[in-house]
């Protein structure tokens, strides 16, 4: 079974995990209000996909 000779330096651990980190999601403003959202998806402050509305969404 094969032991590790020397201990794995910080620098070579962190080299070696460096594409482990988390990337930050994509996002386009909305069509219609201009608000964040996320790609292909209905925007959740007005309802809108494609320029058309598929969900009413309710003001509290």
């Amino acid at each position: 079974m094969g032991v590790p000779k020397k201990k794995t330096t910080r620098a070579r651990k962190g080299a070696r995990r460096s594409h482990h980190h988390v990337k930050s999601g994509a996002y386009v403003k909305c069509d219609n209000c201009g608000e964040l959202k996320i790609p292909h998806s209905v925007c959740s402050a007005c309802g809108y996909y494609k320029k058309e509305q598929v969900v009413e969404v309710s003001e509290l």
